[in-house]
């Protein structure tokens, strides 16, 4: 028990240690994806305009003079505001974002799963139909059709 334990907290301290370095050394190209351009409003990496270009001069700048992953953003915010981030953030309303999109995955699969075990409730179970007994000549005669067809 003890080892499970230790190996859970060595996969999340090396799964939490390039999220670390990204905050602390983050690249240009990182902070392009996650970086609005206020003329076209789409990422910087997929715009050309004068104003991307400026703003990833401004991040160059910083990443060059130290700055964290976390003190560019609050720089560009308080120059442009939240909208030049490209996701929301994760408070206040836009927390909603977020968590709208994982409820309804969450409901929209619990009553997927309801009406998957209501359906099968629901059904009745196969019973062969006894009808009236055949007459026995009939009998007699379907079974010798039966037997010609089979030899």
């Amino acid at each position: 028990m003890r080892t499970c334990v230790v190996a859970l907290a060595a996969l999340a301290l090396a799964a939490a240690a390039p999220a670390l370095a990204s905050e602390q050394h983050p690249t240009l190209n990182e902070l392009e994806g996650e970086v609005m351009c206020p003329v076209c409003h789409t990422t910087l990496d997929m715009s050309d305009s004068p104003a991307a270009k400026r703003i990833e001069a401004f991040i160059a700048a910083r990443i060059k003079a130290g700055d964290t992953k976390s003190e560019i953003k609050r720089r560009l915010v308080a120059n442009f505001g939240e909208g030049i981030l490209a996701a929301p953030p994760k408070r206040g309303f836009g927390l909603l974002a977020w968590l709208l999109p994982l409820v309804g995955i969450v409901v929209g699969g619990g009553a997927l799963g309801f009406g998957a075990w209501k359906w099968s409730q629901g059904r009745e179970p196969a019973v062969a139909v006894a009808g009236p007994p055949l007459d026995p000549e009939l009998e007699r005669r379907l079974d010798d059709e039966l037997r010609r067809f089979d030899g």
